[in-house]
């Protein structure tokens, strides 16, 4: 038994291994290639028992590529983007308002003409300017405009496309303002059976104290603001609010539990059943009740298969210990979806498990176990925390001591026992409810102190898979058994991943990243020691503002600590939209701003404006003194000279603008690198303008099939008749060009950087 035992472990981390391997390449390899591995590995894992980690590491490299296969096959063609579509479906999930839209997820059942080969797909809608919000689970016949799962590309950024691979969404889009928009059926099933229990809480318990009880309850985390996030963030506990793995676990344990007083009250039922058996089949019922409530998310649906897993061992009147059962939930989960292995959620929730059972005696205090358990999930999980989330929460570890069995053990029972008493009887659950609302109350009110106490959410730049490798040895070192030598040199294998190092400029050279945030502009210039952000992308009343979606990460995975100059080109909301998110994070020393009301603590961007940072001078070339505002004709213009190599960042400059310049300052155009004013719009690039810069690289700023057709093709061409080389942000992610003394280097494109099987091109 103790060998099987061994291989049992080893075909767990021979397909995860595989379907690493697979989530790692940059392409897929054809689909018979990905049969052949499947099918050469299934054959060798029973046929050769003791190559069972290679056998393991082929299935699960062959069946990881095939269900990626098949989840890309299903993305909507691309001859159906952007076309007028009517489409019947359910909606799937609680729908969500913000502001004037409702996003929710639509399963599409049929449609008209082309749109009836999406039937079966998931799609991600927004309805814009709607007083109608579709209830859970209702059928609808919807006009929809989509387009294929794809985002912004950005250093340290959210990766929508791989969420969407993930998720199984093949696209995204909107409900257009039609007449065919009409209700086919009312709302039914588990999640209008959520959504009635959510309502029932809000009812039951005054706002907002509500949110947390029906994320807890029903997985409803639509109530949850933006600081709620950043304080569950600081203090380590995001993972314990809606319905956590370990929550899943408790309500099994609870189950069990039941069903062993039961057996104490009824004796006899062990007659026809064994009590081991029984409280197995009760632990599972009990886990699929509360994934149900969650309205089978993918997080809480892997926690299931984790534990059928467990308890097949119960089930089949198998003999396994701790680990081997992991061993076989592991393998359930990545044969059910081996795509499990792109979400953090997977790796914390059986590296957690596997690090415990390793590390922690069977027998234990309770306290001690709980100081423990704590001790090795905060130094075990540290690597994976920074890869995923480029952040380490240093008030986490005092945080969880208090939050995880007051959650677990207090609020949540609550909560569950209002939600069992609400479905039997209506208003039954009230008293329940509120107690667990309080209950929260309590402790959130001293969790919001803590997540404001200076570094205690550290952001770390960005690491290599190397210094990744080398903080899990460390890790492994760390908690080897007392006595083993040289436990502080493990120390030392942190240093990469929370001091990682960077090609460092050199005194006199500049870094220019033109970072990706869609339809709008925002660009960081770097020296040695200072870093310069012009603009800081969009901002809507939807809720999306790429000044904390897409500026913030690619700021914090980049290095950068402070932010000596934030310069406003003009106050379009393409271009200072997100500028509010960035001032909060970094309060930037100046800010100069070029719109019509500039705010506390902003001076004017003036021409004539000059400093140099570590050998490089900046200088702004417009709008003169006393120039009124004139939006677009007022736009900063940022010149950047390092070691002779110049960049040139002009805003959104029209034609007009262009020519005053080059009757004024037409010996300050040239530049080797030029950002395209006005996003390549017809209204800029004169001819003489772009004549006189004469860039090398002309880098554009502009979103993905945007509604403006920007770039137009004939500034593109004009570009290419004077010998520019072109780089988009919207086919090629974020733009790095650096600015030495040997000119400016090529664009280096974040998306081809990262490609990867999801990546669309």
């Amino acid at each position: 038994m103790k060998p099987l035992l061994r291989l049992d472990l080893f075909v767990a981390a021979g397909l995860a291994g595989g379907a690493i391997l697979a989530m790692g390449q940059t392409s897929l390899p054809p689909s018979w290639l990905s049969w052949s591995l499947a099918v050469i590995g299934l054959v060798v894992l029973f046929a050769w028992p003791r190559g069972r980690l290679v056998a393991a590491l082929l299935l699960g490299l062959g069946w990881a590529n095939l269900h990626a296969g098949w989840s890309m096959a299903e993305r909507l063609p691309f001859a159906l983007e952007g076309v007028d579509l009517i489409v019947e479906g359910r909606v799937s999930g609680l729908p969500q308002r913000r502001a004037e839209q409702v996003r929710f997820e639509f399963v599409a059942s049929g449609g008209e003409g082309e749109a009836a080969q999406l039937a079966g797909r998931t799609l991600r809608l927004s309805w814009y300017r709607s007083d109608v919000i579709p209830a859970p689970g209702s059928a609808w016949r919807l006009a929809l405009r989509l387009e294929r799962p794809r985002g912004l590309v950005n250093p340290g950024g959210f990766d929508s496309e791989r969420y969407a691979l993930e998720r199984g969404i093949a696209a995204s889009g909107y409900v257009r303002d039609a007449s065919e928009n009409h209700e086919l059926h009312e709302g039914d099933g588990i999640d209008m059976l959520r959504a009635r229990l959510s309502d029932a809480m809000a009812e039951s318990i005054a706002a907002p104290r509500a949110r947390f009880v029906q994320a807890l309850a029903v997985g409803d985390l639509r109530g949850l603001t933006d600081e709620d996030w950043q304080v569950l963030r600081a203090t380590g506990i995001a993972h314990l609010i809606a319905i956590s793995g370990l929550h899943v676990g408790l309500v099994a344990g609870f189950g069990a539990l039941l069903m062993g007083l039961a057996y104490r009250v009824f004796p006899r039922f062990g007659l026809r059943l064994p009590l081991p058996q029984a409280a197995a089949f009760a632990a599972l019922l009990a886990a699929s009740g509360y994934t149900a409530l969650a309205g089978f998310a993918l997080p809480t649906v892997r926690t299931l298969l984790m534990i059928a897993g467990a308890l097949a061992a119960v089930l089949l009147r198998r003999a396994f210990a701790a680990s081997q059962s992991l061993a076989l939930a592991g393998i359930v989960v990545l044969v059910f979806d081996p795509l499990a292995v792109l979400n953090a959620g997977f790796w914390l929730s059986f590296l957690g498990v596997a690090w415990l059972l390793w590390c922690l005696p069977q027998r234990m205090g309770a306290l001690r176990g709980l100081l423990s358990a704590q001790g090795v999930m905060t130094l075990a999980l540290l690597p994976l925390t920074v890869w995923f989330f480029g952040q380490a929460s240093l008030a986490g570890p005092l945080a969880n001591l208090v939050a995880v069995p007051w959650v677990s053990f207090v609020v949540v029972p609550f909560a569950l026992l209002g939600s069992l008493l609400e479905l039997a009887w209506s208003g039954a659950g009230a008293w329940p409810f509120r107690v667990s609302a309080w209950l929260m109350q309590g402790l959130w009110e001293l969790l919001e102190p803590v997540a404001g106490w200076h570094g205690s959410l550290v952001y770390l730049p960005e690491v290599s898979a190397f210094a990744f490798v080398l903080a899990l040895i460390g890790a492994f070192w760390l908690l080897l058994p007392r006595g083993v030598p040289g436990k502080a040199l493990a120390l030392l294998l942190f240093a990469p991943l929370l001091f990682p190092s960077r090609d460092e400029l050199a005194q006199g050279e500049a870094e220019l990243v033109l970072i990706d945030v869609g339809q709008g502009l925002s660009a960081l210039v770097r020296t040695r020691e200072h870093a310069v952000l012009v603009d800081a992308g969009p901002g809507f009343s939807s809720g999306y503002d790429a000044g904390r979606s897409a500026v913030l990460p690619t700021l914090r995975a980049l290095g950068v600590s402070q932010l000596d100059v934030l310069i406003v080109s003009h106050g379009d909301n393409d271009h200072a939209g997100g500028v509010a998110a960035v001032k909060r994070a970094y309060a930037p020393s100046q800010v100069l701003v070029s719109r019509e009301k500039p705010e506390a603590g902003e001076r004017p961007c003036e021409a004539g404006s000059r400093w140099n940072f570590d050998g490089v001078s900046f200088e702004l070339l417009h709008p003169p003194e006393h120039f009124p505002y004139l939006r677009n004709d007022s736009s900063c213009v940022l010149r950047v000279v390092a070691n002779g190599t110049v960049a040139l960042l002009p805003g959104d400059i029209q034609a007009i603008i262009e020519s005053r310049l080059l009757r004024e300052q037409p010996e300050k155009l040239a530049a080797d690198v030029l950002l395209v004013p006005h996003h390549g719009s017809r209204t800029s690039s004169s001819m003489a303008f772009v004549e006189a810069v004469s860039p090398k690289f002309a880098l554009i700023g502009s979103g993905h099939r945007n509604r403006f057709g920007l770039p137009r093709e004939e500034i593109v061409q004009r570009y290419r008749e004077h010998g520019a080389a072109l780089a988009d942000t919207a086919q090629a992610g974020a733009i790095t060009v650096r600015l030495t003394t040997d000119g400016a280097s090529v664009p280096l494109e974040e998306r081809g950087r990262r490609q990867r099987i999801w990546r669309e091109p």
